[in-house]
């Protein structure tokens, strides 16, 4: 049963910390940050659909619903898995 507390918790946690995530990372609202890590990997060949060019979607347009989902979903998942073998 703890291991369900823990899993929930930390999906919880996942999904509420993800924006906080993504804009010290430098995608923000106003585009990416100058200065930040997002800059120092962006690159002029950004290709449409890569994982940069979603994660600054999410960083201006917020994440979708079944983004937070996922991000719930596989943390949680990951924390119940290792915490059985624990």
């Amino acid at each position: 049963m703890n291991e369900v507390i823990a899993a929930v918790g930390v999906g919880a946690a996942a999904v509420v910390a993800a924006p906080a995530v993504l804009a010290g990372a430098g995608f923000t609202s106003a585009g990416v940050a100058a200065g930040s890590v997002a800059a120092m990997i962006q690159t002029p060949v950004t290709a449409a659909g890569s994982w940069f060019a979603l994660s600054q979607s999410a960083g201006v347009l917020g994440m979708a619903a079944t983004t937070k989902a996922a991000v719930g979903a596989v943390a949680g998942g990951i924390t119940y898995v290792a915490s059985l073998f624990v």
